[in-house]
C-alpha cells in the first residue's frame, strides 16, 4: 500500500467523532486506506455486496442495529442508511463508531448533510498525489507558496517522461499496470463503469445512455471556459440536462467546475467556470490522446499537463487542515491564470502552466495583472513547465519544474 497523507487526519477524526467518512471516487484507494487504519476488530460490509445492499436499503434500522463499530463501503447506495446511523450514534456517541466511504460527494446528499450534521467528518481521499507514488515526504510547494518563497527543487521530470507521467495519472490500479495500452484499457472500463452503475446509483436523469457522449465530448472542453450551449449542440440536448448530467459527473469526483474569481468591484472579469477532469490518465482515454500522437501534435499536451496540475494541487489541498479555495482568473483582455488557490486568511497563490520549456517574461502578463489587483493579498505567482530550473522572475514571481509539486 502506498503511503497516503491523509491518514494522520483519519486516525485523528476517529478519536472525537462518532462518523468518518472517506470520500473520492472509486479505485482511488478508500477501502485499503480504511482497513488499514481502522485494524482488527471492526465489521466490514459493502454495498457493492447484492445481499448487503438489498439489507441496507429494505431495513436500515435493523442493518445498523446492533453494530458496536463498523466499516460501511459505498454508502451512497443506501442514503436511507445515514437516518439509521443518526440514530444509532445518538445514542452512542463513543467517538470512531463508524468508518464509512462514499464514492459520491456525501455533501452533496441531502440524506449525509440532514442526517449527520455534527456527528460526521468528511475527508476526501483523492487518487494518488506524485509524493504519495514516489513514496517521499509531504510536498511543500502551497506552503513554499503562500510564504512568497522560491519553490523547493525536485529532481525534473522532462519531455517525454513527462508525457508518459501525465497520462498515467493518480488511480493505483492504472500505475500498476506495465504498458501505456493496459492502462488505456483499465481507464476505458472505469469510465464505463462510471456511466452505467454508478450514475444509476445516485440520480434518476433521463437519457442516461448519452452520459458515455457528454464524457467523451467533456474531455475535449477540459482545461477550457465552459460552454455548456456548445456541448449541448454537440449532443443535441437542451442546456439544462447537460447541467444536470455534469452535476452528476461532478458528483461521481469525474470532473470539477472551477469558478472563476471575483472581485465585486471588477466587470470586466470573465464569469464562466472552467471544466476540469479530476485525473488526467482518464481525460487522456476519453479523448483518445496518447504519448505516440502527443509527440507529432505537442499541442495536445497543454490541456491535459494543466489536468493533471489541477489534479495534483486538489490532492496536495485534500490533506491540509487549512480549506483552500480554488479558482481561476480571466479578463476581457484575455490574460488568464490557470488556476488561483486562496488561503483562509486571504492569501493568493497564481499558478499559470506551460507545456514548452522556456519560459518568457511576457508569460507573468497575467500574474503580474493579478498581483496589481490583488495587492497585498498577492502571495506568489508560478510559472510551472517542462524545464530543470527554477529561477526568480522579481516580485515573487517564480519559473518552475512541473516537479516543484511533489518536491519535499
Amino acid at each position: 500500500m502506498h503511503p497516503r497523507f491523509v491518514e494522520t487526519r483519519i486516525r485523528n477524526a476517529l478519536k472525537d467523532t462518532p462518523v468518518v467518512a472517506l470520500n473520492g471516487p472509486r479505485q482511488s484507494g478508500k477501502t485499503t486506506l480504511a482497513k488499514f487504519v481502522a485494524g482488527e476488530g471492526r465489521s466490514y460490509f459493502t454495498l457493492d455486496d447484492a445481499t448487503v445492499l438489498e439489507a441496507a436499503r429494505s431495513d436500515p434500522a435493523g442493518f445498523v442495529r446492533g453494530l458496536d463499530t463498523a466499516i460501511i463501503d459505498e454508502v451512497q447506495r443506501a442514503p436511507d442508511l445515514m437516518l439509521a446511523l443518526k440514530r444509532s450514534v445518538d445514542e452512542d456517541r463513543r467517538p470512531g463508531r463508524f468508518l464509512i466511504t462514499g464514492s459520491a460527494n456525501l455533501m452533496t446528499m441531502k440524506a449525509a448533510r440532514e442526517s449527520l450534521a455534527g456527528r460526521m467528518e468528511v475527508i476526501s481521499l483523492l487518487p494518488l498525489a506524485q509524493a504519495e507514488v514516489l513514496e517521499q515526504g509531504e510536498p511543500t510547494f502551497l506552503t513554499r507558496a503562500f510564504a512568497g518563497r522560491l519553490p523547493a527543487s525536485a529532481k525534473p521530470v522532462l519531455a517525454a517522461d513527462l508525457v508518459a507521467l501525465v497520462l498515467s495519472g493518480g488511480y493505483p490500479e492504472v500505475l500498476s499496470r506495465d504498458t501505456a495500452g493496459r492502462r488505456r484499457a483499465w481507464c476505458r472500463s472505469y469510465i464505463d463503469a462510471i456511466a452505467g452503475r454508478d450514475v444509476r446509483d445516485i440520480s434518476t436523469i433521463e437519457k442516461s445512455n448519452e452520459i458515455p457522449n457528454l464524457i467523451r465530448v467533456a474531455a475535449h472542453h477540459s482545461a477550457q471556459l465552459l460552454n455548456i450551449t456548445t456541448i449541448g449542440n454537440d449532443l443535441r440536448l437542451a442546456r439544462k440536462t447537460v447541467e444536470s448530467y455534469l452535476d452528476v459527473l461532478e458528483q461521481l469526483f469525474l470532473v470539477r467546475r472551477l469558478e472563476p474569481w471575483r472581485r465585486n468591484d471588477l466587470s470586466r472579469l470573465i464569469k464562466t467556470p472552467k471544466l476540469h477532469f479530476m485525473d488526467s490518465a482518464l481525460l487522456a482515454a476519453a479523448s483518445g490522446v496518447t504519448e505516440e500522437r502527443i509527440a507529432v501534435d505537442r499541442g495536445l499536451f497543454g490541456p491535459i499537463l494543466e489536468t493533471f496540475v489541477f489534479a495534483e494541487l486538489q490532492r496536495l489541498a485534500s490533506w491540509s487542515d487549512e480549506r483552500l479555495r480554488f479558482s481561476h482568473y480571466r479578463d476581457k483582455d484575455q490574460l488568464e491564470v490557470d488556476v488561483v488557490v486562496e488561503s483562509e486568511d486571504g492569501g493568493m497563490v497564481g499558478i499559470e502552466v506551460k507545456s514548452s520549456a522556456t519560459v518568457l517574461n511576457t508569460d507573468f502578463r497575467a500574474l503580474r495583472r493579478l498581483s496589481d489587483i490583488a495587492g497585498k493579498a498577492f502571495r506568489a505567482g508560478v510559472v510551472l513547465y517542462d524545464g530543470d530550473q527554477t529561477v526568480s522572475f522579481g516580485d515573487n514571481l517564480y519559473a518552475a519544474p512541473i516537479s516543484s509539486l511533489w518536491a519535499s
